[in-house]
């Protein structure tokens, strides 16, 4: 896996913090897909889809090939499982935070109904 340095790691996360580059990402990774494809869903205009994918070629999660008029985009995984890997020290974190406050709930005694608290 390639290790991303903070500044790329960066534009993966200013990447990924819009909803419509995130879908964008969500349909390439089942394949293929035109700027046309990627702005319909979205009814913007290719202009906007293009600058949007920009973003993500600039993150390195998408690659862009040109057939004549034709912009084809693919997923690149690579940069999205640096941050995967980045997030994955914090899901560790917080696993292990909730499983410490699971052991002290078990640890204390029932509370008995009707009892003044």
């Amino acid at each position: 896996m390639v290790e991303l340095t903070v500044p790329q790691l960066d534009t993966v996360f200013r990447a990924l913090g819009d909803a419509t580059r995130r879908r964008m990402l969500r349909e390439l990774a089942l394949g293929e897909r035109t700027v046309g494809e990627l702005a319909k869903p979205f009814a913007i205009s290719l202009a906007a889809a293009s600058k949007h994918i920009k973003v993500l070629e600039k993150a390195g999660l998408v690659r862009r090939e040109v057939h004549g008029r034709t912009h084809l985009c693919r997923l690149e995984p690579g940069p999205l499982a640096s941050a995967h890997q980045w997030l994955g020290f914090y899901e560790r974190y917080w696993t292990d935070r909730l499983d410490r406050l699971e052991g002290l709930l078990r640890e204390q005694p029932p509370t008995q109904q009707g009892e003044d608290q």
